[in-house]
């Protein structure tokens, strides 16, 4: 069963004036989340955010606090993007041998 509650003072002397200014108050709200939920779902502003999300952990990772580069992590990435590279290449010719 719903629970019946006493109403406050304030809403005791409301117009409806009152009361329809507060639907459409709360309607525009509601509106205005909806528009930005549906902007928010598009496949588009997704990857945007995807993007951006990428962008922020590389900058982070290969500088410091105060915007220095982080020689020793761009060197080991370095390192481990070439010894993909170099396992690629050579199970490439292999392939391609036998």
């Amino acid at each position: 069963m719903a629970e019946q509650t006493t109403p406050s003072p304030g809403q005791i002397s409301r117009s409806p004036d009152a009361i329809e200014a507060d639907i459409a108050v709360t309607r525009a709200h509601l509106a205005g989340t909806i528009d930005e939920l549906m902007v928010r779902s598009q496949p588009k502003e997704i990857a945007r955010r995807q993007k951006e999300s990428m962008k922020a952990k590389v900058a982070e990772a290969t500088h410091t606090p105060e915007g220095n580069l982080r020689i020793e992590r761009i060197g080991a990435i370095a390192a481990a993007g070439s010894a993909v590279l170099l396992v690629l290449v050579i199970l490439h010719r292999r392939h391609h041998r036998g």
